[in-house]
Formats: structure tokens, sequence, C-alpha cells
């Protein structure tokens, strides 16, 4: 798959301040910038939304990547992964998160978010009481509100990304471990795209 929209050309304060945070320039943000409002207030929002501080960083960001990868968002996988390194979380574990189930690293309660993620992208979304209640009582309620919030954001950025086309720009290339690939139905993987999950 190609990008289905040119990118367009982004101011250059832009540019540079995306470049000096991740070392290039976002193919979807250059996609976005043809709606220069849009494009603006989802980074607006999505810094916003990564200040949230109520639920803990590592499990935003499995939630995050199994979204993506349940998704198909391999743009996600890859910036997800790579700022799960930057934020010195357990690699080991973010390599893991597209074949979670298969995988014995996470505890009880990160493989009872990675389900609740999976639930909500789910269309309809999946969520059962017995799931919702158990993550509520470890949580607490202003966690268990924000880590909803977020992966609702997470499904706005990942099936925007994945209905214009953007795709992995390597950014997990500087990562020590290499993300896994998610097993199908059946056992068999998917092929890895380059650079990502």
């Amino acid at each position: 798959m190609a990008l289905r929209l040119p990118k367009a050309e982004l101011p250059l304060e832009l540019k540079e301040s995306m470049i000096k945070q991740l070392g290039a320039v976002p193919e979807n943000v250059e996609v976005n910038w043809h709606s220069p409002e849009v494009s603006r207030d989802n980074l607006e929002f999505g810094a916003k939304v990564g200040a949230w501080d109520a639920a803990d960083a590592s499990l935003k960001s499995f939630a995050h990547m199994a979204v993506a990868a349940q998704v198909g968002c391999s743009w996600c996988l890859d910036v997800g992964y790579y700022q799960a390194h930057n934020q010195n979380l357990d690699l080991v574990k973010a390599s893991q998160v597209p074949r979670w189930r298969e995988s014995d690293v996470f505890t009880p309660l990160e493989r009872d978010v990675l389900e609740y993620a999976e639930a909500v992208t789910n269309t309809p979304p999946t969520v059962t009481d017995e799931l919702y209640a158990g993550l509520l009582e470890r949580l607490g309620p202003a966690a268990m509100v924000e880590l909803t919030a977020f992966i609702a954001f997470v499904n706005l950025a990942t099936r925007a990304n994945v209905a214009n086309g953007v795709k992995s720009q390597g950014f997990s290339d500087a990562c020590e471990i290499p993300p896994a690939t998610r097993a199908q139905t059946g056992g068999a993987q998917e092929p890895r795209p380059a650079s990502a999950s």
C-alpha cells in the first residue's frame, strides 16, 4: 500500500521540530498537513494525551501497540516501539505485544490491559463487565478513564494512518530488540513489514 495522498510541504519550523523529536518527519503529519487545522489540532491533542499520567506509561504503551497490531497500522507499531525504547520501557515486553497471547513475558495485569485494548478496538466493542471491573479494581477510576480515552485516541490515529496509506518509516530500527510478528489464526505468522512488526 502506498500513500493515498501526496505529502504536503510542512512549515520549516514544524519540520525541524519533528526531525529533532524523531529524527525524521512523520509521513502521517505530512499527509494530514493538507488540512493544517486538522493536523495542528491532532498534534496538540496527541501531546495532551501523551501528558496524561494517571495510568502507567508501560500499560499505555502496550495498549497503543496492541491497537496498532489489531488495526494493522505498521507506522504506529514502528513509532510506538521506538517511543518505548526512548522512554526506557521494557523492550522485551514491547517487542512481544503483537503476539501477546502466545508470549509468557506479561503479567496478569498487562495481559488484561492488552485484552481490553483489543476489546475496545473491536467493531462493535467487546468489552465485558468482568474485564472492565477487574481492571477498575486494580487501576482505580482515574487510570481506568485515562486508559479508555487513550485507547480510543489511538484508534483514531491508527485508523486514520491505515486509511491514508501511511506505513512504517523505520523508527524502530534504532532499537536493539526487533519487534515480533503477530500470530495469525492457525499459528501462521504475518509477514513483517519493513522496519516494523
